[in-house]
């Protein structure tokens, strides 16, 4: 059977029934649940200061209003961090890369903040469509600009995230092809390709980190304009 370099971003199924539930709830598992002892291990405290740095780094330019949203930010913080991470391990599968469950992500998060916003402070909300100072002739184009910018946000941001993760899955599959490839002919070359296969990992792990990182923080930015 012949594949082509983009099977790696179809959803295993077994049986017909597909694994990507599995995919995205494998992640869970890993972590160490927290017990009442007061003496924990290393792995819970560097959990317990990573999650503390997060929700740190989120909240701070939030007001008090906007911390009742600390735990389901810093959820999907690690969830996606951990689902990107876990992907570039060899024979995986990466629920990130598909657009659709991105959208799911980012479309209700969004909506959540702008539903916030127009409830609590709707002139304010509508404000950021027209800045101020705006000469007359030019308000029925920026209303439209600004609303169009607005509603393109969830699309930005799932687009985003599975572009970046794509873009680094092919990159790794075509060099490491081509490594194989060139091992019986030119083993000099496929030595150096093998080189920099292990360098655009160690990059692929950096960007998996920060775009998990930026799809919450960009959500935390929407959430700060609307509260």
């Amino acid at each position: 059977m012949n594949l082509s370099f983009f099977d790696q971003f179809t959803s295993p199924c077994l049986l017909g029934i597909p694994l990507i539930l599995i995919s995205l709830l494998f992640p869970a598992l890993l972590l160490p649940s927290p017990d009442n002892r007061w003496v924990t291990n290393r792995l819970s405290t560097l959990q317990s200061w990573f999650l503390h740095l997060v929700t740190k780094q989120l909240m701070m330019p939030l007001n008090k209003k906007g911390h009742k949203w600390a735990l389901i930010l810093t959820s999907l913080m690690t969830f996606l961090l951990m689902i990107n991470l876990l992907g570039l391990l060899p024979y995986t599968f990466t629920p990130t890369t598909q657009l659709s469950m991105n959208m799911a992500l980012a479309f209700p998060l969004w909506l959540a903040t702008l539903l916030t916003g127009m409830r609590n402070q709707p002139s304010i909300s509508l404000g950021h469509l027209l800045p101020e100072g705006t000469p007359t002739p030019l308000i029925p184009a920026l209303i439209l600009i600004e609303t169009t910018s607005l509603l393109i946000r969830p699309l930005a941001l799932g687009v985003r995230l599975t572009a970046n993760l794509t873009a680094g899955h092919l990159l790794i599959q075509l060099i490491s092809t081509a490594s194989i490839a060139l091992l019986p002919t030119i083993p000099t070359v496929s030595i150096l390709t093998t080189t920099i296969l292990l360098l655009l990992t160690l990059l692929e792990m950096a960007v998996a980190m920060i775009q998990a990182y930026v799809f919450v923080l960009l959500l935390s930015l929407y959430l700060q304009e609307n509260i």
